[in-house]
């Protein structure tokens, strides 16, 4: 997927990896002239600026969700789906920051193509290996896997190279996320239906987020950040007030003390707490940013809202899971959001943003 899901940039940091840029030598694919080779540790640290790795830790929950909401345990196709999903989304990644190359030299000649660190030819080539490997994935995990994962990867081209900067940009992000969640639902339990009310919720979050990120660099507009205010606040009532009821199936398939099990009883009011706690701590991370981004709709405080939204996505995703009735998944998917914050702290990564 593409860069929200996310479709966010960072353009604050001038080391960072959210700016947009490419000069006229790197978008014929020669990068800046002049501009010395990544070498060693230069080159890891571009392409981690390139796939923006912090913000992958999003990326698992999505399949976890669709497994849970389908009422089925994750197992190994499940991991393949999560394979597909990660490869999909690092091929967005890829592929964005080669579309925008020729924007990039103008706003963001820090990053990583314009700065000649990657060739843009490479970056492209890496957007086509990485989608590649991720319809591969899907196919092994089943028919049904890979018939979500083709829209889906579809959907994550045309969003970079025709969709972004048009109105259509934001529904086409929701689409994206929505399919991944599908994708580990159809991996797991080779159906989609039951996890359609996850996927609508998890893809009205990304619509939000998605809107507020195409003004983050010029900011002047509180309406975006306002209505991803309300959905985050209508999503959290959703997720935390309405019954949870368990997707058929999940009885019979499901066996104490494993991922997604519980017993007949007890559990679904176990896991009702569960998503209410999760689904306080979505809107903990989201609104705040939100509602400073309202108030003063300047560049530095939409992009921490935008920051703020993907971070959110995670314990959304874990309140997904835990309205699901698969608390173990739920807890599961929500120690991804520590475990980001760990991964983005180490010295390599510093420089990385999630956007």
């Amino acid at each position: 997927m593409s860069r929200t899901a996310t479709a966010a940039r960072d353009a604050s940091a001038p080391a960072g990896p959210a700016g947009h840029g490419a000069n006229d030598a790197s978008a014929s694919g020669g990068g800046t002239p002049g501009a010395p080779r990544p070498t060693g540790s230069g080159r890891a640290g571009a392409w981690a600026e390139l796939l923006r790795l912090p913000a992958l830790f999003t990326v698992p929950g999505d399949a976890l969700a669709g497994a849970a909401a389908a009422g089925v345990r994750p197992g190994p196709r499940t991991l393949l789906a999560i394979g597909s999903s990660l490869c999909l989304y690092e091929a967005g990644m890829a592929l964005n920051d080669w579309a925008d190359r020729e924007e990039d030299a103008v706003e963001r000649p820090h990053r990583p193509l314009p700065s000649g660190r990657i060739r843009p030819a490479t970056a492209l080539t890496a957007a086509c290996g990485l989608t590649g490997a991720g319809l591969l994935l899907a196919a092994r995990a089943g028919r049904p896997a890979l018939a979500v994962a083709a829209p889906l990867a579809a959907t994550v081209w045309a969003y970079d190279l025709a969709l972004k900067h048009t109105p259509a940009g934001p529904a086409a992000m929701a689409a994206a996320r929505g399919l991944d969640l599908l994708l580990g639902a159809a991996a797991t339990g080779g159906g989609t239906r039951a996890a359609l009310p996850s996927a609508a919720l998890l893809g009205s979050h990304t619509l939000a987020v998605t809107a507020v990120s195409r003004r983050e660099t010029i900011g002047g507009s509180a309406l975006a950040p306002l209505a991803a205010l309300a959905t985050t606040g209508a999503l959290t009532r959703l997720v935390t007030h309405r019954r949870t009821r368990l997707p058929a199936g999940r009885r019979a398939a499901a066996a104490p003390g494993l991922p997604g099990s519980h017993p007949a009883e007890g559990r679904p009011r176990s896991a009702a707490a569960l998503a209410t706690a999760l689904g306080a701590a979505y809107a903990a991370t989201a609104a705040r940013p939100y509602f400073h981004a309202t108030l003063n709709p300047s560049p530095p405080l939409v992009q921490r809202a935008v920051g703020g939204g993907i971070r959110a996505t995670v314990p959304l995703q874990a309140a997904l899971a835990a309205r699901s009735g698969a608390t173990a998944t739920s807890l599961l998917v929500a120690a991804l959001a520590p475990a980001g914050r760990m991964f983005a702290r180490r010295a390599a990564m510093r420089k990385v943003s999630i956007t």
